[in-house]
């Protein structure tokens, strides 16, 4: 299953260059990315970023919005060009072939993220060099790492099950959007409703996010939640099915 897994990742990493290559405007915005995410905070925090809850939450969002734009592609992108029936047809495994759409997509976007960051991280370091070498904490430095692998697999997870049914690439972007949507911003507009004390308590929280007890609360409601969507995409690919459909 591991060679299977290994193939698909070529073939969709293949599909993720091209497309890009072929849009000046998606490499461009990727530039716009990185310049944005990984030089200005640094420079306008300076060696506060290091340890900063915002460069915490740098590691969920990013992964978060961009394996969105990749993952929606999955099944759908297949579907739309009838390349679906052949992949299908092939003596690739079903986890092979679940398993590999899902990697390449977290590796997507984790590989940006954790680019991101290090870009950061060279100009606390540059803009601050007489401050000797600047690191974030073991701690800090591995919840990252983790907390930007768990985002995307959760962004993959959620993606590839709307994939998987939607019968276009637009309709399975318009439903996979309206999902993170909803997974940002309902939290934060069901806090608005609380009671003042609890909201100064969830405050506090997030103001502790480079806290080792915080990253590993985080990192277990993320386990549990790419778990939960790793089974159920298991139980939704049915290879017959979606050769019918």
């Amino acid at each position: 299953m591991i060679q299977d897994i290994l193939i698909i990742m070529w073939k969709e990493w293949k599909e993720i260059i091209i497309q890009r290559g072929s849009s000046r405007g998606g490499i461009i915005s990727l530039f716009f990315i990185a310049l944005v995410l990984g030089i200005l905070p640094p420079v306008q925090f300076g060696p506060a970023w290091i340890d900063s809850p915002y460069t915490y939450f740098l590691t969920l969002w990013i992964p978060l919005m961009l394996v969105s734009n990749v993952v929606s592609d999955s099944f759908a992108g297949e579907r739309e060009r009838h390349t679906l029936e052949t992949l299908l047809a092939t003596r690739l495994s079903d986890r092979g072939i679940l398993f590999g759409k899902l990697a390449s997509a977290i590796s997507y976007g984790w590989s940006i993220a954790f680019a991101v960051i290090m870009i950061g991280l060279i100009v606390v370091n540059l803009l601050h060099a007489g401050d000797g070498l600047i690191m974030f904490t073991p701690t800090m430095g591995i919840g990252m790492f983790l907390s930007a692998l768990l985002s995307a697999g959760l962004s993959a997870g959620v993606g590839l099950l709307v994939s998987l049914r939607a019968s276009s690439v637009r309709q399975a972007q318009q439903t996979l959007g309206l999902a993170i949507m909803l997974l940002l911003f309902v939290p934060i507009f069901g806090i608005q409703v609380l009671p003042n004390n609890l909201q100064e308590k969830i405050l506090w929280w997030i103001l502790q996010l480079n806290s080792p007890q915080v990253i590993f609360f985080v990192l277990a409601i993320l386990f549990i939640l790419n778990l939960a969507l790793i089974a159920a995409a298991l139980v939704r690919f049915q290879r017959q099915k979606l050769i019918l459909d």
